[in-house]
């Protein structure tokens, strides 16, 4: 999959394998600024498995184009830390454009496992 209004299309039509669909756009579509509003479109679903899939799209989106938008940061917030964007976000995107509570949340892991070990 790699057009945006197909798969907003099957937004509107209720397709039951929409997420699936936003994951095959991140995958595949060589420009983030036209694939994040999709992604925003999954975090923002009433359907749990849905915003799961938006996740891992937006996981994918950092990975392969090292960026995000203010949208899905605010819509990703919502979500329960330690999911699969929240470690790619961190991983690939630079740390000046992740909002505070992205650090909190990875300052946090790193100072308790600096504490289990000291001496690595």
């Amino acid at each position: 999959m790699d057009r945006p209004d197909v798969v907003l299309a099957a937004f509107e039509r209720g397709e039951p394998r929409v997420g699936e669909a936003v994951i095959g756009l991140a995958l595949h579509h060589d420009d983030p600024a036209a694939v994040l509003p999709t992604v925003a479109r999954a975090l923002e679903s009433a359907d749990r498995e849905v915003r799961r899939q938006g996740v891992i799209a937006l996981a994918h989106v950092a990975r392969l184009h090292r960026t995000v938008d203010r949208r899905c940061l605010e819509l990703l917030r919502r979500c329960p830390r330690g999911n699969e964007a929240d470690d790619d976000l961190w991983s690939f995107v630079p740390h000046r454009e992740l909002p505070p509570w992205s650090w909190r949340h990875h300052l946090r892991e790193r100072l308790v496992d600096r504490l289990r070990r000291p001496f690595d």
